[in-house]
């Protein structure tokens, strides 16, 4: 027995100083090499931050940093994993031979897994998702907080995390590429001068882009698009503020405000919803009589 712990400690040391101190060598090349990959993938986009356009190129760099970064220590955990199972003896050779079957078996049993990566890849090649964008995606909503070939991750405004499959992806509205637009849809009553409340609005578009802190964020004066509709209650006056990505809502919120605050100073009339009562007229042009009672009338 104590030959055989003796041949065991001496087989043990000899591994440790050999295939042992490979195995370890290799770890720490492998953490290397992703803390390297980490580094490359931030270095290739970052100088695209710096060109026209940039807070775009940007959200494009991160996106397509994130998708190498990702590929990169796959790649290397695969390598690594390898080189290890070739240090233990065991023989790779058929290993890999067999991973090719393994993974043509796999893709057929994975139908859904190879469709979200093949859409995946064609959504990050078109540039339709970029991390830091707001989308719409099959009724979810939210800021894209990350995006690979495998699933693209919303966050919603309460909070929620919605995990949607690339796969599953038919439809994708994106409300923050390039520019955005934010939409009012103006109410006011029926007796008010159309043409001087546009005038209004036109000149409250003037004080927020002379504004320090929102003017740098709307690219475009106002586009009033007319007189809209007639509502129950109220004309409806269609406009838009052309901003920055992402910014339409800041933006048409403080527009609302200072509009309200405005219209008050000026008497112009936001209606709330009302029913006119119409009795209605016989072929004489006579109109039914209506027949009133008071509440308080009808107590006593």
């Amino acid at each position: 027995m104590d030959i055989n712990f003796k041949e065991f400690w001496e087989i043990t040391i000899t591994w440790l100083t050999t295939s042992g101190l490979r195995v370890a060598l290799i770890i720490i090349l492998a953490l290397i090499a992703t803390k390297i990959a980490a580094m490359v993938s931030n270095r290739i986009f970052k100088p695209f931050t710096k060109i026209q356009n940039g807070p775009e190129i940007e959200k494009r760099a991160r996106t397509l940093s994130s998708l190498i970064r990702y590929i990169l220590h796959i790649s290397i955990l695969g390598v690594s994993v390898v080189m290890v199972l070739g240090e233990f003896g065991i023989d790779i050779g058929p290993i890999i031979a067999a991973a090719g079957v393994v993974g043509l078996a796999i893709g057929f049993g994975a139908q859904h897994l190879v469709q979200d990566i093949i859409s995946g890849f064609f959504i990050l090649m078109d540039d339709q998702i970029r991390v830091g964008d707001v989308v719409n995606i099959g009724g979810q909503g939210g800021l894209v907080e990350r995006v690979n070939l495998r699933m693209t991750v919303l966050r919603d405004l309460s909070g929620s995390v919605h995990f949607i499959r690339n796969g599953q992806i038919n439809i994708v509205t994106n409300m923050t590429k390039d520019f955005s637009y934010y939409v009012l849809e103006i109410g006011i009553a029926y007796r008010e001068n159309v043409d001087d409340v546009i005038e209004v609005v036109k000149k409250i578009d003037e004080e927020l882009r002379a504004d320090s802190e929102y003017g740098s964020q709307i690219l475009e004066p106002i586009e009033i698009l007319g007189l809209d509709k007639f509502a129950d209650s109220a004309i409806i006056i269609k406009a838009r503020i052309k901003t920055v990505p992402i910014k339409q809502w800041w933006v048409g919120r403080e527009f609302n405000r200072r509009m309200k605050i405005k219209f008050d100073e000026l008497g112009i009339e936001i209606p709330f919803p009302h029913v006119t009562l119409y009795a209605g007229q016989d072929k004489d042009g006579k109109a039914a009589a209506f027949h009133l009672l008071n509440q308080t009338e009808k107590d006593k």
